[in-house]
């Protein structure tokens, strides 16, 4: 299974409140896991350089049609900003009819509870 690692655009200040994101995504079909994976590198690159990203990884199995993201934020409204910006935001509109379920969870941690763990991600997910 693919996984990309914990990439770290912007480092949190000790002791800061962090919003972490976590959602679970599966497709229909296989296309729409292929285009799901195509479409990865583009918004990879956006979350690399978002303002209050202070972290992601994406985890892929794509032939079984899932994929994971996880990701740490300043604050609700900078993942909302990133969210409806850049390519993100057509690519999550684009590949909506592909999906067959998606499920989102968040939580808060401190900032030296980064990086993120996958297993306490999954469980909540």
């Amino acid at each position: 299974m693919p996984t990309l690692p914990w990439t770290v655009p912007n480092k949190p200040p000790q002791g800061a409140e962090v919003h972490v994101f976590a959602s679970r995504f599966e497709t229909r079909t296989r296309w729409g896991a292929l285009k799901f994976f195509a479409r990865t590198p583009a918004v990879w690159r956006q979350v690399s350089k978002a303002p209050g990203a202070y972290g992601a990884t994406l985890r892929a199995a794509p032939l079984r049609r899932t994929f994971w993201t996880l990701s740490a934020w300043e604050s609700p409204a900078a993942l909302k900003n990133f969210a409806r910006s850049g390519t993100h935001a057509p690519t999550a509109r684009g590949l909506g009819p592909q999906m067959r379920d998606a499920k989102f969870v968040s939580w808060t941690v401190t900032a030296e509870d980064l990086p993120l763990d996958w297993a306490e991600a999954l469980r909540r997910l």
